[in-house]
């Protein structure tokens, strides 16, 4: 299983895969409506259903190679407060390898995001697997999402472009180079 975090770890947090055990945890996530448009979902689903998808999507991608969000476990009291990874995407009708996360609205605003996702990028990139994407690593973020993509610029990405969603929604990518990210490594 390619572009996996399982079993890294960084001061506060440890990270391992996503399994049918964590889905009472994560069911609150769908209970704040106003998310719903920087993920893509389904307004007309129950939150169950909508939490159903998302599990069948992140084990489809373990499966398929895909990468995936693993499952983010805050060391302190061993609770799951997140999802975060390495994900296989389609953009524009090229593989990109992007960083994504999502966390429990009760652990926004403490930095966990933004300490998950550098992990992520140092992970990427310290086992090479921009080389298979151009030598980047991006995170995709709806325009309208501006907690993601203060997290992007935290992890030393920049604004690329932006992308057209499904129905009317537009995405901002934000990148980073390999020359870029080995850039910061010798500060």
């Amino acid at each position: 299983m390619k572009y996996l975090l399982t079993n890294q770890e960084t001061e506060r947090l440890s990270f391992r895969l996503v399994t049918m055990a964590d889905f009472d945890t994560w069911l609150p996530f769908f209970n704040r409506k106003e998310i719903y448009k920087y993920l893509w979902l389904d307004e007309t689903k129950t939150e169950k259903e909508l939490c159903e998808s998302w599990f069948k999507k992140c084990l489809t991608r373990y499966t398929e190679n895909r990468g995936g969000l693993n499952a983010v476990i805050l060391k302190s009291t061993g609770k799951m407060i997140g999802k975060c990874g390495l994900l296989v995407q389609d953009v524009e009708n090229e593989k990109r390898l992007e960083i994504g996360y999502s966390f429990l609205p009760e652990y926004w605003h403490k930095g966990y995001a933004t300490e998950a996702a550098i992990c992520a990028k140092d992970f990427g990139f310290e086992n090479e697997f921009d080389k298979d994407f151009n030598s980047n690593i991006i995170s995709m973020v709806h325009v309208e999402n501006t907690g993601s993509a203060k997290v992007a610029r935290y992890n030393s990405m920049t604004f690329e472009k932006q992308v057209p969603g499904l129905g009317n929604h537009v995405f901002d990518i934000f990148s980073i180079t390999s020359e870029e990210w080995e850039a910061t490594q010798n500060k």
